[in-house]
């Protein structure tokens, strides 16, 4: 019986080995021996074991990593073949094989030496028990969620990576809530390999309960506090949370005025505080909580920035762009692009308000956009003010805008209207991560319309939903499901502004057909219509992260009646890399009600 603790790691023991083998290749030299020929000694090694140990065998045996070395002969070889049965143990009993069948052999002679290392793991060593020593947390911590969250039950196979995790994993958990000063003050593994066993214990101490101070700004030089203390809800005296740290690091982050966020906590504070109440031990505290100011440390972005850029969508074409951002006009954030595409046309200045205590973000706007789309060109102004709150997991908006419109099928005369339509959007995300999603959903839903004669020429009710599912399929397998469906309300068509009815097809939509090439027929013009269905399903496969293949098949369409609703379909393959910037999708679809193929290519995901 012994102590896994004991138990050298793959690299450690080859390195140790490795340094054996170079003393003797020393000696061997100074005592005179013939010096090793000058080419590389070429030999083979063939290693019979199961696939995962085979491949630990060959990272790390001596006998892979000094073959082809210039100084290495025969009798050396012999060394490594004699001692590979030893290292091969060492090695296995990292992944919880304490009693292999090992042998190795050679073939020194001919002009290539064959080695032969046969391993049998045998049955490995289970956990026989856990126990976990908690001491010094105070309800109402839970600490069962500690021991909920111990990564290495009994009944599992024991690997010394397994069980250095299981403990960081442990400490993590402690970390997060109401204890940051936890510690590992012991742990022990003991197996016993002759019964196949082994009992683990771990202690873990909590250290002084923390709760939050005061708050503590630095780096602020060219924008008031506000913007900081507005979104700060964290209250002095709650206890610590690396999550609530977390939230309001990332609401900062995301109000544009910083190119650098950190908010932690000085728990060098009450530890110089320990020290007072040591030399002055009257004026100890009467509790055992450690009061920590909150520290917000912030970079501050240039006042105004300036960016162009080009590109190609294959949904709008050719893409020039100019954005100009100011942080300070008149107190407000201004945000402001101009954007020239084949098919779409758009200049766009928006004024955001600093965010109020209650999380509120408020922003006022004006833009004129150009489409010509399926002989349908629509010229739209807008002036629209607008509300979020919420947060990236749970975002909910509400937006009042007017607009003008300009409408003009087939190259016919256009048609103007307005409108004053009132919107509601929200947005649940439970994603494993925002930027690269491979589980969970993200879900919108918007419900709004024109309800009130005020300069608007038609009143109408607009709902419509998205959803979007990732779902692992196994370990390098994931399977994404995809959906819209809307619908309008009115008394007529004509008046609705365009950009308020439906249309599919394109890269994030019915992929084989057009950017917004599904619709109604006006003519040789398609137009938009009053519903939408849309459904899509994707496997993709990881060969190599981060680059995959996908196949998907995608259908819809959207009319002016449910029964003339009938899908198009399309169906393709694609490639995939997940970049630092977001997915990158390349997709070759057939559309199969055209009977042609389209490539289309995307940046992340629609949500």
């Amino acid at each position: 019986m012994f102590s896994a603790t004991q138990v050298c790691r793959p690299a450690r023991c080859g390195r140790r080995t490795r340094i054996l083998a170079y003393f003797g290749l020393t000696v061997c030299t100074a005592l005179g021996a013939p010096m090793a020929p000058a080419q590389a000694l070429h030999y083979a090694v063939q290693i019979e074991a199961p696939a995962p140990l085979r491949a630990l065998l060959e990272a790390n045996l001596d006998l892979l990593r000094w073959r082809g070395n210039p100084r290495l002969d025969r009798d050396q070889l012999a060394r490594l073949v004699k001692g590979a049965p030893e290292q091969a143990r060492t090695l296995v009993a990292t992944e919880g094989y304490y009693s292999p069948s090992v042998s190795a052999s050679a073939e020194l002679a001919g002009p290539q030496p064959l080695v032969r290392l046969t391993l049998e793991p045998g049955a490995p060593v289970l956990v026989g028990d856990v126990e976990l020593v908690l001491t010094g947390f105070a309800a109402p911590f839970d600490t069962a969620l500690l021991r909920n969250s111990w990564s290495l039950p009994v009944g599992r196979r024991f690997r010394q990576a397994d069980w250095e995790l299981a403990k960081r994993q442990l400490l993590r958990q402690a970390l997060a809530s109401r204890y940051p000063r936890a510690r590992l003050r012991a742990s022990s593994a003991t197996v016993d390999p002759e019964v196949r066993r082994a009992l683990l214990r771990v202690e873990l101490d909590s250290g002084p309960e923390v709760h939050f101070g005061a708050l503590r700004i630095e780096g602020l030089q060219r924008y008031p506090a506000s913007l900081v203390t507005n979104l700060n809800q964290i209250a002095p005296g709650t206890p610590y949370s690396e999550a609530a740290l977390l939230a309001l690091q990332t609401r900062l982050q995301d109000l544009g005025y910083f190119s650098g966020v950190d908010v932690s906590v000085d728990l060098g504070a009450a530890l110089d505080e320990d020290l007072e109440a040591l030399a002055a031990p009257e004026r100890a505290r009467a509790t055992g909580v450690d009061t920590v100011p909150v520290v917000v440390r912030v970079t501050e972005n240039r006042r105004k920035n300036v960016a162009a850029g080009v590109g190609y969508s294959t949904n709008t074409g050719n893409r020039a762009q100019l954005s100009y951002d100011d942080l300070s006009v008149f107190g407000l954030r201004m945000k402001s692009n101009i954007t020239l595409e084949t098919r779409r046309q758009n200049a766009r200045a928006d004024f955001y308000f600093p965010t109020t205590a209650q999380g509120d973000s408020d922003s006022v706007g004006a833009g004129f956009e150009r489409t010509d789309i399926n002989g349908e060109v629509l010229g739209v102004a807008t002036l629209s003010a607008r509300r979020a709150w919420g947060t990236p997991l749970l975002e909910r908006s509400l937006g009042l805008e007017f607009l003008t419109e300009q409408r003009s099928v087939d190259g016919q005369p256009s048609v103007s209207s307005k409108s004053v339509p009132l919107s509601y959007s929200i947005t649940r995300r439970a994603l494993d991560n925002l930027l690269q999603p491979s589980r969970g959903y993200v879900l919108n839903g918007q419900i709004g319309g024109a309800l009130l004669p005020l300069l608007t020429d038609q009143r109408f009710i607009r709902a419509s939903t998205r959803f979007v599912r990732y779902q692992p399929l196994g370990a390098a397998a994931t399977l994404v499901l995809r959906g819209e469906a809307g619908a309008l309300a009115s008394k007529e068509k004509a008046g609705v502004p365009g950009s308020y009815l439906f249309r599919a097809g394109g890269d994030q939509s019915v992929r084989g057909y057009g950017y917004q090439q599904l619709g109604v027929h006006e003519g040789t013009a398609i137009v938009g219509g009053r519903y939408l269905l849309t459904g899509s399903a994707e496997l993709q496969y990881w060969f190599k992260p981060p680059y995959g293949v996908a196949l998907f098949y995608d259908a819809g369409n959207a009319a002016d009646t449910l029964r003339a609703l009938a899908p198009k379909s399309g169906y393709g393959i694609g490639a995939r890399w997940r970049s630092p910037v977001g997915p990158i999708n390349v997709d070759l679809a057939y559309g199969h009600a055209l009977h042609k193929l389209r490539l289309h290519f995307s940046l992340g995901f629609s949500f």
